[in-house]
């Protein structure tokens, strides 16, 4: 039996061809691997820079699905179904929407595969796939170690991408981890992470987590685990890890270079609203977690969500200004988007402001980076404009001089400076390609 994995990218810029610079490994498609019995042949082809070989004999295709890349997997699903290959589609978007996703495949799963993967390979080989599939989440990779040969030759950032938990404990109105997670936390086994580290060759590991410092007690262990491979690592963190010094020093101790951290808004109306919990106790623009961050010399990656129904153009622009002023590594300054089945997309479906039909993702004429419902204190195209110049000022040549020359944060090691010249100027280019571009890659008016 052949299984093809697929791994699809957003879509194209209008007038050329898209490769992506920043792309990472397909974590979860390494793990799928590792799930699949050894007598089964396994492929893999990013959509991100390379073609897919649709002509290639294979007996089960499956796809990754996120709600930015839907479009552009029903396109390939379809490609495949159309030579008579069954088209198996999982992630976010086939757990949050699985009736729009049942419309372009043969079966959908719903949920984390690590349980009853077998189960789907199994039913494939005697050609009796079911319609549905379901995988509830809990402890990741629960004896199974990424197979990261399939990886190999595409021209990934060097950065080796891992879990040691999934889900978070915050209740995001934005967010849908919460939703998928159902607000539980599971966190591997420290020893199957560390084999995890040992069996690859990269000195730099990114634990895409989506909140590595949920469980403060389980980091600990992790950190203390961690020093002795003398490796450097970085997560995605909540601001509130900033409370445990204990946790900041180990974190520092175990080669932490940083964080991507959720600052979402500089305004306290605007935080409350995204019910960012972490961000709220005795708010003061931040100031105090910031001085903590840098007093380790901890590179940050500042998040914000803008659009909130107290966010202004000119809150925005101060947005800009603060993230200017701290020198962040990196920033993103993201419009607020209403992800299907969250607390957020239903609030807009109540109050009848969404655009595009509801489904930005699937719309012709949405383009990525545009606003997709109607804010309280300006026009979409107000938010959709405002935030490209936060990106567009953020990420001047002078900007990054300047961010780099912070000496407590990105000139503090050697490590730090090379991190900072060998990553922010590759997502400084992806900023500005993706900017406007189509979703899919066939049939736009």
């Amino acid at each position: 039996m052949r299984l093809t994995l697929i791994k699809p990218t957003i879509g194209r810029p209008t007038h050329s061809l898209y490769v992506d610079e920043a792309r990472m490994e397909p974590l979860n498609l390494g793990v799928l691997a590792a799930l699949t019995p050894p007598d089964v042949d396994v492929v893999m082809y990013d959509d991100r820079c390379e073609p897919i070989p649709y002509h290639q004999p294979t007996d089960l295709v499956a796809i990754t699905v996120e709600t930015y890349t839907a479009r552009r997997s029903y396109e390939i699903a379809a490609e495949y179904r159309r030579r008579g290959v069954p088209v198996i589609m999982g992630g976010f978007q086939p757990t949050f929407v699985p009736d729009e996703c049942a419309e372009h495949a043969d079966s959908v799963f719903i949920g984390d595969a690590e349980t009853v993967w077998a189960s789907v390979i199994d039913d494939a080989r005697r050609g009796a796939l079911k319609p549905v599939y379901r995988g509830e989440p809990g402890r990741p990779q629960t004896g199974v170690l990424t197979r990261r040969d399939i990886f190999e030759g595409k021209g990934y950032l060097p950065v080796s991408l891992m879990q040691f938990t999934r889900g978070c404990r915050f209740v995001c109105d934005f967010c849908a981890v919460t939703r998928y997670f159902d607000r539980k936390h599971h966190i591997r086994a420290i020893d199957e992470t560390l084999a995890e580290i040992e069996n690859q060759k990269r000195k730099l590991v990114f634990f895409v987590d989506d909140n590595i410092a949920s469980n403060r007690q389980a980091l600990k262990e992790l950190c203390r685990a961690l020093i002795p491979l003398r490796i450097n690592w970085v997560s995605q963190a909540s601001l509130d890890v900033t409370a445990d010094a204990e946790l900041m020093k180990l974190m520092v101790d175990s080669g932490c270079l940083g964080h991507i951290m959720g600052f979402e808004s500089i305004t306290r109306d605007s935080v409350r609203e995204a019910r960012k919990a972490p961000n709220m106790p005795r708010f003061d623009q931040y100031a105090t977690q910031i001085a903590i961050l840098r007093e380790h010399g901890l590179q940050t990656w500042a998040a914000f969500t803008l659009g909130y129904d107290h966010d202004t153009v000119d809150s925005v622009r101060a947005t800009l200004e603060f993230a200017l002023k701290h020198r962040f590594t990196f920033a993103a300054f993201n419009i607020l988007m209403p992800y299907p089945n969250t607390p957020l997309y239903d609030r807009l479906t109540r109050e009848g402001r969404h655009l595009y039909d509801g489904k930005w993702w699937l719309h012709p004429e949405y383009r990525f980076n545009d606003c997709a419902f109607v804010p309280a204190r300006m026009t979409p195209d107000q938010l959709t404009d405002v935030c490209y110049e936060a990106r567009r000022e953020f990420n001047r040549i002078p900007s990054m001089l300047w961010r780099f020359s912070d000496l407590k944060t990105n000139m503090r090691t050697l490590t730090r400076m090379r991190a900072f010249w060998q990553f922010t100027p590759v997502f400084r280019r992806e900023v500005f390609k993706k900017h406007g571009m189509v979703f899919g890659h066939f049939g736009h008016r």
